[in-house]
């Protein structure tokens, strides 16, 4: 390739990249915008709500919606029971799938990818499909009402554990040979090699089950009645009404809700993108 045919492929690859990288930046403002509205909503007096055109910086900031919500909700025990029941399923699907991954994984027995497929398969299952059975089941057990019926139903999941097998896919089967000679158990195996290796996976799938867990608000309308034990979702149900709703606060409990989950998100990004790059390595 000549010096001029160079130049001429480097400039069209910085073109190239401009477009992509201002298109991705025009997707990222649509998709930051309501959350965005909601904030600015969440500090704007009652007048400027409906205000047209649409006024994003709020003249003068208040705290009064924040302060609503404060009062009509025990929003710290909603907040405690939100972050109990989405950290109670994370820990516990990170460890059971982990284990069942590793099985899928690194274990050769009977009928092995029989018992995978028919896990896989239930993931083709509509959620809503499983309430009712679920319901009964927790019904029969005595736990309507507690944080049992609310962490139970999520202890593991097909998804966590197809998640978790493909990364474990990746992990040279030596490190396992050498393990063993050294006298360590199938567990120790898992504890001491895999999982420490898995960290970029394993907080990919905290996030998908920590978000799940924490913006989920049709089971626990089911299954919680007392207001002491409901989670934070259900909370924007009280700022909603047959015949009006009031915006100010709703919008408040809205970014109370969300902020957890994307402080988060920010934090842990980088592992995030990584952990779903490399899980697809290996089939």
């Amino acid at each position: 390739m000549s010096t001029l045919d160079t130049k001429f492929y480097k400039v069209k690859v910085s073109f190239l990249n401009i477009i992509i990288f201002t298109m991705l930046l025009v997707f990222g403002v649509f998709m930051i915008m309501p959350f965005l509205f909601a904030i600015s909503t969440s500090l704007k007096p009652d007048k400027q709500i409906w205000a047209y055109p649409i006024v994003w910086i709020p003249k003068p900031f208040i705290l009064e919606h924040y302060k609503r919500v404060w009062e009509l909700i025990p929003i710290l025990r909603l907040f405690f029971n939100s972050v109990f029941v989405s950290s109670a399923i994370t820990i516990s699907q990170l460890l059971i799938s982990s284990m069942a991954a590793y099985a899928f994984a690194r274990i050769n027995f009977f009928a092995r990818d029989v018992f995978l497929l028919l896990i896989l398969s239930t993931m083709m299952i509509p959620s809503y499909i499983l309430m009712v059975p679920l319901y009964l089941i927790i019904d029969q057990f005595g736990l309507m009402n507690s944080y049992g019926a609310l962490i139970i139903p999520s202890l593991v999941s097909a998804f966590s554990i197809f998640l978790l097998r493909q990364f474990f896919l990746s992990i040279p089967s030596d490190l396992d040979d050498a393990a063993r000679i050294d006298g360590c158990s199938r567990l120790q195996i898992l504890f001491k090699i895999i999982l420490p290796l898995s960290k970029s996976a394993l907080i990919a799938l905290s996030i998908f089950v920590f978000m799940g867990a924490w913006n989920n608000f049709l089971w626990p309308l089911i299954v919680i009645s007392s207001e002491s034990m409901r989670t934070l979702p259900l909370a924007l149900a009280y700022f909603q009404v047959s015949q009006s709703t009031e915006w100010g606060p709703l919008m408040a409990a809205s970014v109370i809700v969300t902020l957890p989950v994307l402080v988060f998100f920010i934090f842990a990004q980088r592992q995030f993108i990584q952990g779903i790059t490399l899980t697809g390595i290996k089939g």
